[in-house]
């Protein structure tokens, strides 16, 4: 679940793999298995993951709250979009 919410939100942002990668010192590799759920995700990177994209971190243990952020992402980028 937490994998899966994050690349959603990852993705909503237009935030790439390797930038995240980059912030918590894995290799894009290492990342990409984090996403598909592969590798452990501890909660000192997560921490650091949810600082980056400026959400809670409960947000990832959530699907409503996770979509309800995409939401407001895509509410944002239309309203700059207009």
């Amino acid at each position: 679940m937490v994998h899966e919410n994050l690349k959603k939100i990852r993705t909503a942002m237009g935030v790439t793999q390797s930038h995240l990668a980059k912030k918590i010192n894995v290799t894009g590799m290492t990342y990409s298995r984090i996403e598909k759920g592969e590798s452990k995700l501890d909660v000192e990177r997560l921490k650091v993951i949810s600082i980056t994209l400026g959400v809670e971190v409960s947000v990832f243990f959530d699907y409503k709250l996770t979509e309800t952020v995409i939401k407001e992402i895509e509410q944002a980028q239309f309203q700059k979009l207009a």
